[in-house]
């Protein structure tokens, strides 16, 4: 971190201090107040009578709500996001902030995610000496399918832009942490719409007909599992119903049925292919039922991928605020937002960073998890700044939760083997798997590889290194000691192959 940056990092911390109640209030403003996506009228007045009032130029964004903002001049331009609609849902809390309109809330944090880059543009722009331009994008319409990602990239909010940070708010992380991820962070989500249409009939007399509630089920349970056979489990594609309705009259069979679910991919070239797989597997399933069938795939915006680079810029720094800072590793990725930050160039996408900040304490312990599922199982860990969790190499094939002693070394020995012979290390994978245990202090790294001293592993959590692996006799004395207590005699033996 340079000087300058550190000097104006210090004095955006004094400016937050010293405006706490302000950003409080304006916070609570948003969140009484909130709009759905394309209709943040008052919501982008409001934010740019605050803008203006400090001097800035804001710029309303095509779409007629949202805005953007340049503080500083000249270059490297970076760019903030966040974004300002609310859900359709009711606010059922029981505070003198809580949502003025009924049936809309602002349910996903995204008042919080306003509140912060507005206080960094009003900060910045009391300062002298800033090293460039920050470009502040407040977007409009996260939360619809594609979403207003698309059409605020299109009116040329990146032009000129070298890097693109966002955050969010995480109710899985304690409040005060901030989370950090190399790699997928949220998945892509496309919307499916299935509809069926059969002749109709009554109860009595299905074979006469079409069944479609019968085929809405068989939809329902046969195409995800179907699809779990189709792609690789690391690519983290999956299909999720949220919506199913059929009929109105209990003995009557009928014409039309409606299904409704979104499609989350974490892999960006799984994600290319997830709209023609899709309508493969709806059309054979219904093809069993006799159903007539039309799908309405709508596609979002490709899986936000955290650049490694960025991350470590972004990560725990020995100042003053990060002393002050609890820095973790998120659980997994989250399942699919519209908006922040892919490292890759493209039309529909941010390129940079996201983070994820805690709005509600939680419990989060480190250690590693038993999970074999290769969508749950991670390795979350939570400590003092400024140290971090570096990002894990993972295996092609998740292990068994409890290995056998000598297949866990022989599996160690062809880690090492494999880092012997050179080149680049594995990469981290698009889904959630479990991690490698820590590798011995005295293994030699990777020529290549680029691990910053904040990166470490803390000693503190390197459990496995207090047990000694367990001889072959060790472990059939534990397992003859169960099968004893258990009644079944003592441990067959077996005689070895020559």
């Amino acid at each position: 971190m340079t000087p300058v940056v550190e000097k104006l990092g210090a004095a955006v911390d004094d400016w937050v201090a010293a405006n706490q109640g302000a950003l409080s209030a304006t916070r609570r403003h948003l969140h009484a107040h909130p709009e759905l996506g394309y209709a943040e009228f008052e919501t982008t007045s409001f934010l740019e009578q605050r803008l203006r009032h400090h001097g800035l130029t804001p710029r309303r964004l095509p779409t007629g709500t949202g805005l953007t903002v340049d503080v500083g001049s000249g270059g490297p331009v970076v760019v903030l996001r966040a974004d300002i609609d609310a859900l359709p849902l009711a606010d059922l809390k029981d505070v003198p902030y809580a949502s003025t309109r009924e049936g809309l809330a602002h349910a996903c944090g995204h008042d919080v995610h306003t509140t912060v880059v507005l206080g960094v543009a009003v900060a910045l722009a009391s300062m002298d000496g800033l090293p460039g331009t920050v470009r502040c994008v407040f977007q409009p319409a996260e939360e619809t399918v594609p979403g207003g990602a698309t059409e605020v990239v299109a009116s040329g909010v990146l032009d000129g832009a070298s890097r693109a940070f966002a955050l969010h708010c995480d109710p899985s992380i304690p409040a005060g942490t901030v989370g950090l991820r190399t790699g997928a962070i949220t998945a892509a989500c496309d919307r499916m719409d299935v509809t069926l249409i059969g002749p109709g009939g009554h109860t009595a007399r299905p074979q006469l007909t079409v069944d479609l509630v019968d085929a809405l089920g068989r939809l329902i349970t046969d195409v995800p599992g179907l699809l779990s056979r189709q792609v690789d489990p690391r690519t983290g594609m999956s299909l999720v119903w949220g919506a199913v309705n059929a009929g109105v009259a209990a003995n009557a069979i009928p014409q039309r049925g409606q299904l409704r679910g979104t499609v989350r991919v974490l892999d960006r070239e799984a994600w290319k292919g997830a709209e023609e797989l899709m309508r493969s597997l709806v059309g054979r399933v219904a093809a069993t039922t006799g159903a007539e069938v039309d799908v309405d795939y709508i596609r979002g915006v490709p899986p936000v991928v955290n650049d490694p680079a960025r991350s470590r810029c972004c990560g725990p720094r020995r100042s003053r605020r990060s002393a002050a800072t609890t820095w973790c590793c998120p659980r997994s990725p989250w399942a699919g937002r519209t908006s922040a930050g892919s490292p890759t160039s493209c039309p529909s996408r941010w390129p940079g960073w996201a983070p994820t900040v805690a709005v509600r304490r939680s419990t989060c312990t480190a250690g590693r998890s038993t999970s074999t599922s290769a969508r749950s199982a991670s390795v979350c860990g939570c400590w003092p700044a400024p140290r971090c969790t570096p990002s894990r190499p993972t295996p092609s094939r998740l292990p068994p939760a409890h290995p056998h002693p000598s297949q866990a070394a022989s599996g160690a020995r062809r880690h090492c083997r494999s880092h012997r012979r050179g080149g680049d290390p594995p990469r981290m994978s698009s889904t959630d798997q479990q991690a490698d245990a820590p590798a011995p202090a005295d293994a030699p790294a990777p020529a290549d590889a680029e691990v910053p001293a904040e990166h470490e592993v803390p000693s503190d959590l390197s459990l496995a290194a207090e047990f000694d692996a367990a001889t072959r006799d060790q472990w059939r004395e534990l397992v003859a000691g169960v099968l004893r207590k258990s009644g079944r005699g003592t441990c067959p033996t077996r005689s070895r192959r020559r």
